[in-house]
C-alpha cells in the first residue's frame, strides 16, 4: 500500500478533522467519539456489560477484568450470546516494563525516551520537561519545585507578551478560518501548516556532524511564529 498524506484539522474540546490529500475525503471526528457502554461490578476488577445502539438495546456483551483482559461478543436484545458468535478477547494487558515505577505504559515510555528523539529535538519537547524527568527519575521534590518554576514562567511570559501586545500565532498550525460550536463556547479551528515537516526536513538532510547533546537542551513550551520567547 502506497503512503498517503493527511492534513489534520484540530479544535481543542470540540473536533478533530482528518482530511485525505490524495482525493479530499474528509473524516470528522466529533465527540464523543465512542459508544454508550454500561456495566456493573462482578468482583474484585471483574467487569461486565453491553453496547447499546440509539435505540438503547444491547448489541455487545463485554466481560473482562479491567486490569487483565476484556473480550465481547454479539448478543440479541436480551442480552444473550447470539448463536453462533464466540467470545474474542478485545484487549489484554501487556506485561508492565521493568523498572517502571509509575504503571506507565510501553508506549508512555517510548515517547518519554530520550532514544526515541530526532537530533536537534524542538525546545519546546515535553522529554525536555525538568519536572517530567524529575518524576520518571523518582525525585518528587524536585519535580515539585520544577513544576511550580515552569508555572510561574508561564505566568510571567504571559504578562510580559500581553504588556508588549504580542498576538499568540502557533508556529506549526494556521488558522483555518472556521470557528467550532461546542458546548464551552465557540472555539477557533486550526490546521497543521506543514512548516514542521519542512523544519525536520531540513534538519535530517543536513551534512553538519555536530554532536549536540540532547539532554542539555533547556526545555521552552512556547513556540511562536515570528516571536522569541524570553
Amino acid at each position: 500500500m502506497g503512503r498517503e498524506e493527511f492534513v489534520f484539522m484540530h479544535s481543542d474540546l470540540s473536533e478533530t478533522r482528518v482530511t485525505l490529500k490524495r482525493d479530499g475525503t474528509v473524516f470528522d471526528l466529533v465527540p464523543p467519539p465512542t459508544k454508550v457502554l454500561l456495566v456493573h461490578r462482578a468482583g474484585r476488577y471483574e467487569i461486565d456489560g453491553y453496547v447499546y445502539n440509539s435505540a438503547e438495546e444491547p448489541k455487545i456483551l463485554m466481560t473482562g477484568k479491567w486490569n487483565e483482559s476484556m473480550s465481547y461478543q454479539p448478543c440479541d436484545s436480551e442480552g444473550e450470546p447470539l448463536p453462533g458468535t464466540e467470545l474474542k478477547e478485545a484487549w489484554k494487558l501487556a506485561d508492565a516494563p521493568k523498572n517502571d515505577k509509575f504503571q506507565y505504559t510501553h508506549f508512555a515510555h517510548k515517547i518519554n525516551s530520550f532514544d526515541t528523539a530526532p537530533k536537534k529535538l524542538l525546545a519546546s519537547d515535553s522529554r525536555l520537561r525538568p519536572d517530567r524527568y524529575a518524576l520518571e527519575q523518582g525525585d518528587l521534590s524536585k519535580a515539585g519545585f520544577e513544576k511550580s518554576s515552569l508555572e510561574e514562567r508561564q505566568r510571567a511570559e504571559k504578562k510580559n507578551r500581553e504588556e508588549k501586545g504580542h498576538k499568540f500565532t502557533p508556529k506549526w498550525f494556521d488558522f483555518a478560518n472556521e470557528v467550532a460550536a461546542t458546548p464551552w463556547g465557540d472555539l477557533e479551528v486550526y490546521q497543521y501548516n506543514g512548516k514542521y515537516a519542512e523544519h525536520r526536513a531540513a534538519i535530517d538532510g543536513s551534512s553538519s556532524s555536530e554532536e549536540i547533546d540532547i539532554k542539555s537542551t533547556e526545555f521552552n513550551p512556547w513556540q511562536y511564529e515570528d516571536l522569541a520567547a524570553n
